[in-house]
């Protein structure tokens, strides 16, 4: 209706007060009068947006949307309703149609700097990050002195992974706000990207000072301190984020990573508990929590669990990180769709690094081998011979160290093996790929994978022309990047590549090297020292206790009860897993008493106590790798069953090197009867363990040599189709 002019000086005083209200943070009484002015004059512009934006504020954005929404339908030619109607959208995290919002806004006045900072963010959110980066170098044009617009600009630039432009924006922040606590948590971000951890500290601690309740700040000094093994006050770290923020989810989670690597598992489990409840769809956290269930054999609630992870991860979530997901599956195809959807979230190829070309030929191929565990670790006690064996006349060999410095015997070793042994763990994965480059790297080898400790972002800013996924990690990296698989026919059936990423290097028997000097204690342990009984059959498994599944456990137990006086011989990681184990016995109607448990003690007397038992019973879908080869060294027949996974299949590969098929087999009764024939059957049994002896230096599996031989035919092999300028291919190497 036509305003006269006292309504329309009654409505500029009400929204005279509504807006010092407003300003005042008194958001009822502003909307009061709003509402007031709405009955005065329906589709007020000014009334509707300002109740808008308070509904913005107080985080409302559904309501915001609807009320800009009308207010724009009133004035249509409103920059900023368009730009405060794009802030409802992006919280909302309808990111796309808040970008369409902030372009109409940006049409109507081009000039509006605080339009091109919410689009930059919209941008990243939609992690468009070069369009973002254009989007704030725009805002900081029309408005020079916005430290927000340098602080996610420098988060923009950190995530296309420029860290030292990423400081400077971070720092030009700070020269405009001192006070700016944001700017000094994602510095220190950055820092840690870079390794430089003093410093990445310091610049927590800045931001905490400045904002002592700052949760989040709380939380990345945490997970610093945590990357510097200091587990206690990454701990204490954790719990003051939680403290200030006791919905924390990523806290909840980080504190439980911490709590796992500490081995305290239940306590870890409580804490993944908290933060399923408050963010059930955070990355990777339910596989986590699930890993760790399985770590103490705690098995309820466990089949449900694993089902939803593969039903998520089916859907494209990033339920589990690809490593744990390898003792939750036998699908290949799934554990392909969990390392791709990990390194598009984690580990996508960088570009901070120009495009990588071949190096022109050299007199020796120049071989990279990249790893964490150059100590008295699986990898280096498989690895070591070879490194020592390696024709030194046609290959040069170089280590990339980023593991713990560790001075043990096996480090030591093993660095005398290389033409040089570099330590890399100060280094950022960008400064490590570029020290590749400089080196001149023409092969790459990965030992880690997806294991603890990894450092796959060094591979996704290419460290060499090739690049080969080999040992560490028994399945596809689903990476672009990641050029080859180490394998053998019996791992990856030719008619099982399309669920590897990369192509796939057939060596003629086994895929894994051995080292055949590994020393057996002479000491003769007797089965009392052990724990276990005078007489009776003795199975055993010293795998890893998360590869216990229930299946196998059923397995097992009905092995036993076929098996008059037998017992089960275990590796004790924990204080959990024997109580949890024998009450699972229990219920199955074994006697407790049947399983006895090894604790963990030194490698050569390890492997000498294997001469205590009669036979290893192998896991599923997860079976025994360097523990199944440690077995066989020692004497000990090792008993599989082939599943369909790389994983799944490696001790088979293991016997088929060892020529003993008779050892493996395809399905779980046929395991259950075999082992029950072999433990009823003593001259069986007998002959099985004098062929393997016998085998043991006759055969493929201990003879590291010959396994040089191929692995280098291999190498010759990559090196080749790279200079000639071919892609990678599947490579079949003779015997």
């Amino acid at each position: 209706m036509p305003q006269n002019s006292r309504h329309i000086t009654q409505i500029q005083q009400l929204f005279a007060q509504a807006l010092s209200m407003h300003q005042n943070a008194r958001y009822p009484q502003a909307q009061a009068l709003c509402r007031q002015i709405l009955q005065i004059q329906p589709g007020h512009f000014d009334a509707l947006h300002l109740m808008g934006v308070i509904a913005i504020q107080t985080k409302d954005p559904a309501r915001a949307i609807e009320l800009i929404g009308k207010a724009i339908e009133t004035n249509p030619q409103d920059a900023d309703a368009y730009c405060n109607l794009g802030a409802a959208l992006r919280d909302l995290r309808q990111n796309q149609a808040a970008l369409e919002s902030y372009d109409k806004a940006i049409a109507l006045r081009p000039d509006h700097a605080n339009v091109y900072y919410n689009r930059g963010n919209a941008l990243q959110d939609l992690k468009r990050y070069q369009a973002a980066l254009e989007s704030y170098d725009k805002a900081i044009a029309l408005r020079p002195g916005h430290a927000n617009t340098y602080d996610n600009r420098g988060n923009t630039l950190r995530d296309l992974k420029q860290y030292q432009a990423a400081l400077k924006s971070y720092d030009r922040a700070i020269a405009l706000r001192p006070d700016h606590a944001n700017a000094y948590n994602n510095r220190g971000n950055t820092l840690r990207d870079l390794r430089q951890h003093q410093a990445a500290l310091e610049s927590y601690e800045k931001a905490i000072a400045l904002k002592p309740d700052f949760a989040d700040a709380c939380n990345n000094r945490g997970a610093l301190l945590q990357d510097l093994r200091q587990y206690q006050a990454a701990l204490k770290s954790y719990d003051k984020a939680i403290a200030l923020k006791p919905d924390h989810a990523e806290a909840h989670s980080n504190r439980g990573d911490v709590l796992r690597e500490l081995k305290q598992y239940p306590s870890a489990l409580k804490s993944y508990d908290k933060a399923i409840a408050l963010l059930p769809g955070l990355d990777s956290l339910r596989g986590m929590r699930l890993y760790t269930q399985m770590h103490i054999c705690d098995w309820d609630g466990l089949e449900d669990r694993c089902k939803k992870i593969t039903e998520k991860i089916g859907d494209g979530e990033l339920a589990a990180p690809p490593f744990p997901l390898l003792a939750m599956s036998d699908s290949p195809a799934l554990q392909r769709k969990a390392a791709e959807l990990y390194v598009r979230d984690k580990y996508p190829a960088s570009l901070a690094l120009p495009e990588i070309h071949k190096h022109s030929g050299h007199d020796k191929i120049r071989i990279g081998y990249f790893s964490a565990d150059y100590h008295n670790h699986a990898t280096s006690y498989l690895m070591a011979e070879l490194f020592e064996i390696h024709d030194k006349t046609r290959f040069e060999l170089i280590a990339f160290s980023f593991g713990p410095s560790k001075s043990d015997e096996m480090r030591a070793r093993v660095a005398a093996a290389f033409d040089q042994f570099i330590d890399v763990q100060a280094r950022s994965d960008e400064e490590v790929a570029q020290l590749s480059r400089n080196l001149e790297i023409d092969i790459a080898i990965d030992l880690k994978g997806y294991t603890q400790d990894h450092r796959a972002g060094i591979f996704a800013a290419r460290a060499a022309p090739v690049q080969v996924n080999y040992l560490g990690y028994p399945g596809t990296m689903g990476a672009p990047y990641m050029d080859y698989l180490i394998a053998d026919r019996t791992l990856v059936p030719e008619t099982g590549t399309q669920d590897y990423s990369e192509k796939i290097v057939y060596l003629p028997n086994s895929y894994q090297v051995n080292d055949s000097s590994r020393r057996i204690a002479d000491r003769q342990y007797t089965r009392a020292e052990l724990g276990l009984p005078q007489t009776g059959f003795v199975f055993c498994c010293f795998n890893n206790n998360f590869k216990i599944t229930p299946d196998i456990f059923d397995a097992w137990m009905r092995i036993l009860g076929q098996v008059e006086n037998s017992v089960l011989w275990l590796f004790e990681d924990n204080p959990w897993v024997a109580g949890n184990l024998r009450g699972e016995a229990t219920r199955r109607g074994i006697d407790a008493e049947r399983l006895v448990f090894a604790a963990r003690m030194p490698l050569p007397e390890h492997l000498a106590r294997h001469r205590l038992a009669d036979l290893f019973l192998d896991t599923l879908p997860y079976n025994a790798h360097t523990t199944a080869s440690d077995a066989l060294w020692v004497g000990l027949p090792v008993l599989t069953c082939m599943d369909a996974t790389f994983a799944g299949r490696v001790a088979a590969s293991l016997l088929n090197a060892l020529h003993l098929p008779e050892l493996i087999t395809t399905s779980r009764t046929e395991y259950e009867t075999l082992a029950i024939t072999l433990a009823s059957d003593p001259a069986r049994l007998g002959a099985l363990r004098e062929k393997l002896a016998r085998n043991l230096s006759a055969t493929p599996l201990f003879d590291a040599r010959l396994f040089a031989r191929h692995i280098e035919a291999a190498y010759i092999a990559m090196y080749q189709r790279c200079q000639a300028d071919l892609p990678p291919e599947h490579i079949y190497v003779p015997a």
